[in-house]
């Protein structure tokens, strides 16, 4: 992306920021990322269009001409030249709900998934007009055929998730943490599944992985599914605007109650499951045939992501799941039970702990998992400390730059390979099922990778006293509410606590 880019990236959101008024983020996000929607179908509809016009076969008017190229046929005051001619009305808001309404009308993919509202009063006519002409300037693709409003779509969704704070965790995982998970599993081709998919993230960064290694987007069938059902309709929008035909299921729906996928076997699974989930009805769910390696608690989803993903892949499938540090150690309710069998069963193939800070909606420490059916390193599991990597982009957000990605998962490829790997104390150990065993299957990574050779042990004394403050913080939070639910269900059989 040029500087240039990032200047229309930029611009385009603090105008659009101005349009917010009293608007909550949550909600005018998806006024906003509407917009840019409705700019990208409408650009790809006007290429098409003038092809067909060239070719002079009379077909520019034949929605067939235009979805046997993956291309929405939008209705004349669907377009956006039509909307932009009636930015300045008083009825631009009514006048996009009704393009909105006949694009979904004409494009079965799209039903009820575009948004509808920008007739409500507390949008500034005023304003959205002014972001109407703002757009009108950008074109689909620059000069150098970079997919601009793929890229600003993007950006926005990060703006909102950095606005949003914790609720935007809901619906974004940071770009870097994507990139890492998509360029360690390498999903040149097969079928990739996330099955709490956010707005598609994991989705885009594998096309986008294609894309740089001159690989064609065909190659891969993506399969997803949201309970949300905003976020569904942000994860539908956000595939299409980067050319991905997916299948997110006719609908928004529990993945543990109502898996729409039920005979997928993936051959890529990434995900960044809600962390420590606790109200997940597992109590509903104890006989279910996804529990083979143990039944998790009712108290906690983070066994339940686990065993759903593993249930889900093929043959020589692989996945690569966020999870929060706390699953790595635990053993209550059975879920150290089903670690060690997942581990007996030599499911997992490596854990990458990493830096804190990497997320909008939490402090809490995070590990990556890599689960594979057929690993290469067979009886052995790779331990990776990242935790010094990354750089901090803002006062309160850290990423990881593309030399941290690269330096990551070179070490797990080499190590995979049996080639050009050696362990490095403080950063990355391979270590024996055997020795994990004794180890209680107990997964922390600072366990076996050890400290740094020649660590500054004042230096390495602070930081590890922030870090466990930190996580002690996020355990006190998770205390209190387990102390609350457990009265409350005190009280309601009688026996209040005082």
């Amino acid at each position: 992306m040029s500087s240039n880019d990032n200047d229309i990236k930029k611009e385009l959101w603090a105008a659009s920021d101005k349009l917010r008024g009293n608007i909550d983020a949550s909600e005018y996000k998806h006024v906003i990322l509407g917009l840019v929607f409705l700019k990208y179908i409408s650009d790809k509809f006007e290429i098409r269009y003038n092809e067909l016009v060239k070719e002079g076969l009379d077909l520019q008017d034949y929605a067939a001409a235009y979805s046997e190229k993956n291309i929405f046929y939008l209705p004349e005051k669907s377009r956006f030249k039509y909307i932009a001619s009636k930015a300045r009305s008083d009825e631009i808001g009514s006048i996009i709900d009704d393009a909105m309404i006949k694009i979904e009308e004409n494009n079965k993919k799209l039903k009820d998934i575009l948004p509808k509202n920008y007739s409500r009063p507390e949008l500034d006519k005023r304003r959205l007009g002014e972001i109407i002409d703002l757009f009108s300037n950008i074109k689909i693709v620059n000069k150098n055929k970079k997919d601009i409003l793929g890229n600003v779509y993007e950006y926005f969704l990060s703006q909102f998730a950095s606005a949003e704070g914790k609720r935007g965790g809901e619906f974004y995982t940071p770009s870097s943490i994507v990139k890492l998970l998509v360029e360690i599993l390498e999903p040149y081709k097969g079928r990739i599944y996330d099955p709490c998919c956010g707005s598609g993230g994991m989705f885009v960064q594998s096309a986008k992985f294609l894309e740089a290694h001159s690989e064609n987007i065909n190659n891969i069938s993506v399969y997803g599914q949201e309970s949300n059902p905003t976020t569904w309709k942000l994860c539908n929008m956000n595939i299409a605007i980067h050319g991905i035909d997916g299948n997110l299921g006719k609908k928004n729906a529990d993945t543990f109650f109502e898996d729409l996928h039920r005979n997928l076997k993936a051959d890529y699974i990434l995900a960044n499951p809600p962390f420590n989930m606790s109200d997940w009805g597992g109590d509903a769910l104890k006989d279910d045939y996804r529990w083979k390696w143990g039944i998790p608690p009712a108290g906690n989803a983070n066994y339940a992501w686990l065993s759903h993903i593993a249930s889900k892949l093929s043959e020589n499938g692989k996945a690569g799941v966020v999870l929060a540090n706390g699953s790595l150690s635990t053993q209550t309710s059975g879920e150290g039970v089903i670690r060690e069998n997942m581990i007996k069963d030599d499911l997992i193939e490596c854990i990458i702990s990493l830096p804190t800070q990497l997320f909008f909606s939490t402090q809490i420490p995070v590990s990556l998992w890599f689960l594979n059916k057929n690993k290469n390193q067979k009886g052995h599991i790779l331990f990776i400390d990242a935790r010094n990597y990354g750089r901090m982009e803002s006062r309160v957000q850290k990423v990881f730059d593309d030399k941290d990605i690269e330096e990551i998962s070179k070490t797990v490829h080499n190590w995979q390979k049996g080639k050009g790997y050696k362990d490095i104390k403080g950063y990355c150990r391979s270590v024996s099922i055997d020795e994990i065993a004794k180890e209680d299957y107990i997964l922390t990574t600072g366990r076996y990778v050890g400290l740094e050779e020649g660590d500054n042990e004042e230096e390495d004394f602070n930081s590890k006293m922030k870090s466990l403050t930190k996580e002690l913080e996020e355990c006190f939070k998770e205390s209190r509410k387990l102390e609350k639910s457990i009265k409350d269900n005190l009280e309601e059989i009688g026996y209040a606590i005082k």
